[in-house]
């Protein structure tokens, strides 16, 4: 691997959110909370809402109060920096801020950042079970499925520490974290697993383990060559696909294009102007994520395989999957003999889409997509975060729908595409 490309792993933890995202500014948006947090609308009652994105601010002493004996002086802690900003340290390895939380203590919100500087002036459901229950309780959910926050666990940086076993340790204390979160929550917050996949034994070793424990669900980057791991069409990934298409368990895509959007905006843009445009092609991007899984011929070898597209809209996915059979009619006659659907069932039969802030898509395009190809998310509490308004919003979007309709987009295809015991 490349000097600079070693360079830019030990760099992607720091990076992960954006710095100036954490410098004063921005403006506060007041929230009467009171008229927006009544729970579950009456005309949803006895769906049990499943929001199928959010994100847990990784607890300041998570690793260091979990370490093995030996391991804590070795282990990630939060440090506040002279900027008075809280960031992640391995060593004196700067591993970047704590991620996103916008929604303040006041249950106010946070516009044009990313989040707060210091933990304490956040939301503190962010990072903690009983808070984030009675939020979830506010706005009518029942539960969550939910992601990292940090860069802390970015398998870049950790392939970079120059020592294996802490960075497998840092991963496995994260999953016993969240399998702790997920019993201690009542079974209400499922945590999605991170794996050590730059190394093929411990991978599939803790993907092992994760299973066992209980979680309900995998995250990995969709081009893990990026960071010289081999793509999804080497071998190197057949024993762990074998191992979730088996379990039935669901590999998730958490806005991780194939693309890097950051690329793609104009010079000379300010941090706002840079994000709205960066957001906004990062959810079209996964239509390259949906692409490379259709034409790898990985779906007809794995007929189970469950896949998730995560945070990334559900607006995007008509126009990408008819692209995709035009293109598997005009420019696939090579592999006439090896992939056996057409992209509309690939997508029908193995992925799912989500959706929160889109109106246009839930009122219109529902039943194109497949009713039982979407769920909800609100992306709780990052800056597009649905809040507080959720309930006012469903009813809006699914309010032309039966009752059926509303409790498989709500409820059932996240219960049965995450296998949730409810």
């Amino acid at each position: 691997m490349a000097d600079g490309d070693t360079k830019e792993m030990k760099d992607s933890a720091r990076k992960y959110w954006s710095a100036e995202g954490y410098t004063k500014g921005g403006v506060i948006r007041e929230v009467d909370y009171a008229t927006q947090s009544g729970g579950l609308d009456p005309s949803l009652e006895g769906i049990k809402i499943v929001d199928t994105d959010t994100h847990i601010v990784e607890p300041p002493r998570l690793f260091t109060d979990r370490a093995p004996a030996g391991m804590k002086d070795r282990m990630p802690y939060v440090k506040r920096d002279a900027d008075g900003v809280d960031r992640w340290y391995i060593g004196d390895r700067n591993c970047g801020t704590l991620g996103g939380n916008v929604i303040r203590k006041d249950n106010n919100k946070l516009l044009g950042r990313l989040a707060f500087p210091t933990l304490e002036e956040a939301h503190a459901g962010g990072h903690e079970i009983a808070p984030r229950l009675q939020a979830m309780d506010d706005m009518g959910i029942y539960a969550q499925i939910c992601f990292q926050n940090s860069g802390i666990t970015q398998a870049g940086m950790l392939m970079t520490l120059g020592d294996n076993d802490l960075a497998v340790q840092i991963m496995k204390i994260y999953n016993d974290f969240n399998a702790d979160w997920q019993r201690e929550s009542g079974e209400r917050l499922f945590p999605m697993a991170h794996l050590p996949f730059w190394d093929k034994a411990e991978l599939e070793k803790e993907a092992r383990r994760c299973i066992d424990m209980g979680l309900r669900g995998f995250v990995l980057p969709d081009t893990p060559e990026r960071v010289g791991v081999p793509s999804f069409n080497h071998d190197y990934w057949t024993p762990f696909l074998e191992m979730i298409d088996a379990e039935g368990i669901p590999l998730n895509f958490h806005l991780n294009a194939a693309i890097d959007p950051n690329t793609l905006t104009w010079e000379g843009f300010g941090f706002e102007q840079t994000l709205s445009v960066v957001a906004t092609m990062f959810s079209i991007g996964n239509a390259a994520t949906l692409g490379n899984w259709m034409v790898s011929g990985r779906l007809d070898r794995h007929p189970n395989l469950k896949i998730g597209l995560i945070e990334s809209g559900m607006g995007w996915v008509p126009f990408a999957v008819e692209a995709l059979e035009h293109q598997f009619q005009e420019m696939l006659p090579s592999k006439r003999g090896v992939l056996k659907k057409q992209p509309w069932d690939y997508f029908r039969d193995h992925f799912m889409c989500t959706f929160w802030f889109e109106k246009v898509a839930p009122k219109l395009l529902l039943e194109t997509i497949g009713v039982d190809n979407v769920m909800f998310e609100t992306d709780f509490p990052h800056p597009t975060s649905l809040y507080p308004g959720v309930q006012e919003h469903i009813k809006n979007v699914l309010g032309g729908y039966d009752y059926a309709v509303k409790k498989k987009v709500l409820q059932d295809n996240a219960v049965r595409f995450y296998n949730l015991p409810f």
